[in-house]
């Protein structure tokens, strides 16, 4: 495989993985724009406009749109997070053309006013489904406690109140200030034609929007707190904790991750063995999440609510043990051969690499091979894994409960 990158002169960047043995090609738009770049009043407005980019073009009806996507017989689909939008598909080698030319249309949507009053229905009705669901919110509010006055305490899907009072023509403001030439990539993966894909952008992204402003970072203010979130009628007892993490470009972020899968993998882990093998819980999570300037590390437990205080209990001295004494060496063989066969088994796809490749090149502008990556898993120790647990975990959880 070979990593070529191209600048369209007055136009996006293009970053392409090229492995011409691959039988598929994957490619998608990444807009280095979120939940964090939304002022309060407009919450919601990045998810709600990844749901209007299908909507219709200056060249293309909603319905052309879709009948395009099927005619490619195209995997597609796109999503919004705390601070990036996606638009992808991995499709067969001789639709690429088709396929980038739908896409990079896609980035230039009409956003009529008829379809921004339909979908907003559709968005609040997600939300309102959302807000139904187990675990109820708890995320957002342990988010909002945790982050505070920093954009990322924004919920991606932002509130029924912000949606409901949001205009197209903000819309419309804030789509010109984020889909930029210089705040969106194309990323492409697998057997792909680099000049076509040139073209394409050098043709239909010329007279694009063309600089935004930089993001705002700003320091968290962490602090612990606990809340009770209470909702009628509910048959299991969810809680969610969060402690202080490292951000995506942190050295010690390798050994983050397999601090997570000694203690909490999905099957293995002393969690695991501890709640999940003897019944006690139906999950019991732990995973990190990281961004440019600073992450959390998530917390889950799932259990019946008379088993929720032992429960909770237990899980707190798996952690504490895991601060006092750190980890057996073969805890650390054997997370990092989980870790490893994972990351190898998902490489073997162009449109798992579009999506390794989308986001490293979102965070560093760079991207780490897979052999480079494995050798930073490899080179953990034991030490490194008791220093990264006791400035994560040592640190006291903001704790969000949901009960009845």
């Amino acid at each position: 495989m070979e990593l070529l990158t191209h600048k369209v002169e007055n136009g996006p960047e293009i970053v392409v993985l090229h492995d011409p043995t691959a039988f598929t090609a994957s490619l998608g738009w990444f807009v280095n724009t979120g939940a964090r770049d939304e002022v309060p009043e407009l919450a919601g407005v990045s998810h709600f406009l990844e749901h209007m980019v299908f909507k219709g073009t200056q060249r293309r009806s909603a319905d052309q749109v879709n009948r395009e996507l099927d005619h490619l017989g195209a995997q597609s689909n796109a999503y919004t997070s705390e601070d990036s939008t996606v638009f992808y598909a991995s499709v067969l080698p001789e639709c690429l053309g088709h396929a980038v030319d739908l896409l990079t249309d896609l980035m230039q949507p009409i956003l009529h006013e008829e379809d921004f009053e339909t979908e907003r229905q559709v968005i609040l009705e997600e939300i309102a489904m959302y807000d139904d669901q187990p675990p109820y919110g708890a995320f957002e509010r342990a988010a909002e406690l945790y982050f505070g006055s920093h954009p990322l305490a924004t919920r991606v899907l932002g509130t029924a109140e912000t949606v409901a009072d949001m205009s197209v023509s903000q819309m419309r403001d804030y789509h010109r200030s984020r889909y930029t030439k210089d705040n969106m990539y194309l990323i492409a993966s697998g057997k792909v034609d680099v000049s076509q894909l040139i073209n394409h952008v050098t043709e239909f992204a010329n007279d694009w929007p063309t600089s935004s402003q930089p993001r705002a970072e700003t320091k968290v203010d962490f602090r612990t707190a606990s809340e009770v979130l209470n909702r009628e009628s509910i048959h299991q007892h969810y809680e969610v904790q969060m402690w202080p993490g490292l951000h995506r470009n942190a050295p010690d972020r390798y050994a983050l991750r397999l601090l997570c899968s000694i203690l909490a993998d999905e099957s293995g882990s002393r969690l695991f063995w501890e709640l999940i093998d003897t019944g006690r819980a139906e999950t019991a999570a732990i995973w990190p999440q990281m961004f440019d300037d600073c992450g959390c590390l998530l917390g889950y437990l799932c259990c019946a609510p008379e088993d929720a205080v032992e429960n909770s209990l237990i899980l707190q001295r798996v952690l504490q043990q895991a601060l006092q004494d750190g980890v057996t060496a073969k805890e650390l063989d054997l997370a990092k051969k989980k870790i490893a066969s994972s990351l190898i088994l998902s490489d073997e796809k162009p449109a798992n690499r579009l999506f390794a490749l989308g986001q490293s090149w979102l965070s560093r502008r760079n991207y780490e091979p897979l052999d480079v990556v494995l050798s930073r898993f490899a080179a953990v120790d034991l030490d490194d894994i008791l220093r990264v647990a006791q400035t994560t975990l040592g640190c006291p959880p903001i704790r969000v409960h949901v009960t009845s």
